[in-house]
């Protein structure tokens, strides 16, 4: 029986290390993450629970990266079975009249700007019976969450117009919506929160992946 493949970009922390972990008892994993000591650790969780964990710490705003690790897949594996998309960037939260140019560009470099090269790249290897997952979060027109909400919301569209295009042909792209979990992003948007009552993220990975049918 052929390997199962699952890439998760943005998988060091969150939501993407929760999928992962949960993951990791039916898929390979290729993880890609800029943080190596996150990874690494993740990687020894994985290990401990009898899966196998291809690591990749790059920066998806790297399209050369980007293009030698999708070359690398296809020429170990041939396929994928399963991208989860979970890399973003949470600016912080201010005016849209004060806006800080770089946190800005780098809202749209990460969450448009990548997410609109990763596509082209990884479409072929999920050809026509893959799955694409995309996680909502629509926080777009919200006060304070301008460049966040406005680069997610584009984020969102990009993965709506490709899930339209291809819903005769493959891959099968989902979007998804998320709980609010006690996440290192949310705890940058809403400090001093009660944690207390959001959902932990192995239980909503699980009933994520339950969705899709995994």
């Amino acid at each position: 029986m052929r390997e199962k493949i699952a890439l998760i970009t943005g998988a060091s922390r969150g939501l993407g290390a929760a999928l992962a972990l949960q993951l990791g008892q039916s898929h390979h994993l290729v993880l890609v993450a800029r943080t190596t000591g996150s990874l690494e650790e993740l990687d020894d969780r994985i290990q401990a629970g009898g899966g196998q964990a291809t690591l990749a710490p790059m920066d998806i705003t790297n399209p050369d990266a980007m293009a030698q690790l999708c070359r690398s897949i296809y020429e170990r594996w041939g396929q994928i079975d399963l991208w989860a998309h979970t890399a973003i960037h949470a600016a912080p939260l201010a005016p849209t009249s004060t806006l800080d140019s770089k946190d800005w560009e780098k809202s749209v470099a990460v969450n448009v700007t990548a997410t609109g090269v990763l596509i082209p790249f990884i479409a072929p290897l999920l050809g026509a019976s893959g799955k694409a997952v995309f996680f909502d979060d629509p926080k777009a027109g919200t006060k304070f969450f301008g460049a966040y909400g406005a680069s997610k919301a584009a984020q969102i569209s990009l993965a709506k117009s490709w899930a339209a295009e291809s819903q005769k042909t493959g891959p099968n792209v989902q979007i998804l919506a998320p709980k609010p979990m006690p996440t290192g992003t949310r705890a940058r948007f809403f400090p001093g929160e009660d944690r207390d009552h959001l959902a932990r993220p192995a239980a909503e990975a699980q009933r994520l992946l339950a969705e899709l049918g995994i």
